[in-house]
């Protein structure tokens, strides 16, 4: 007989002890395999992921039948990711996304695209349901604002044969800047 008390004299100290080697079990198997990591300060940002945004947009260019552009940011910023999806169905098309990590920290992207606006906002925001809350004006240009202040969101201009979209966690002050930047900006040639 391995346990010599009767089973209803087991109470939840009993349960404690037995679920400690368990635990230091886990945390150790989990130590090993480096999965852990423990940071009193709380936590910290990780490396930024290198991206070759200028090979990327210029592949884009060459395969895209529409202007894609690749504007000059600020030194502090870094691009991070792109992706090149295609918004299927009628008034959708190839879609063109980079992505910067702002001098903030702040995540700031830009989508390039020939389809219209009513489907490239929902196609870019998921499953989020955003709307037309304002506008801005950056360089004589106008931007529809979508999204609520403190949360995700998006600014969306007609360059003619383009529609360009600016998504993310930054702020105006960066929306702004990487506006101003696409104004000046020559398309890239195919």
């Amino acid at each position: 007989m391995a346990n010599s008390k009767p089973r209803i004299l087991n109470n939840s100290r009993d349960m404690v002890w037995s679920l400690i080697p368990l635990v230091i079990a886990c945390l150790l198997i989990a130590g090993i395999a480096s999965q852990c990591s423990l940071s009193p300060g709380g936590p910290r940002q990780g490396p930024i992921p290198n991206f070759d945004i200028d090979t990327a947009l210029q592949y884009d260019a060459s395969e895209i039948g529409f202007p894609v552009r690749n504007p000059v940011v600020p030194e502090e910023w870094t691009p991070n990711s792109g992706s090149r999806p295609t918004i299927s169905g009628d008034n959708g098309g190839p879609v063109s996304t980079v992505g910067y990590i702002t001098g903030s920290g702040a995540y700031l992207q830009l989508t390039q695209t020939s389809a219209v606006e009513e489907v490239l906002v929902p196609f870019v925001a998921g499953e989020e349901t955003v709307y037309a809350s304002g506008a801005q004006s950056v360089s004589g240009r106008d931007w529809v604002v979508y999204g609520e202040e403190g949360s995700r969101k998006y600014w969306v201009s007609d360059f003619g044969d383009v529609r360009i979209l600016l998504g993310g966690t930054a702020n105006d002050v960066d929306f702004t800047t990487l506006a101003q930047a696409l104004e000046i900006t020559e398309p890239l040639a195919p």
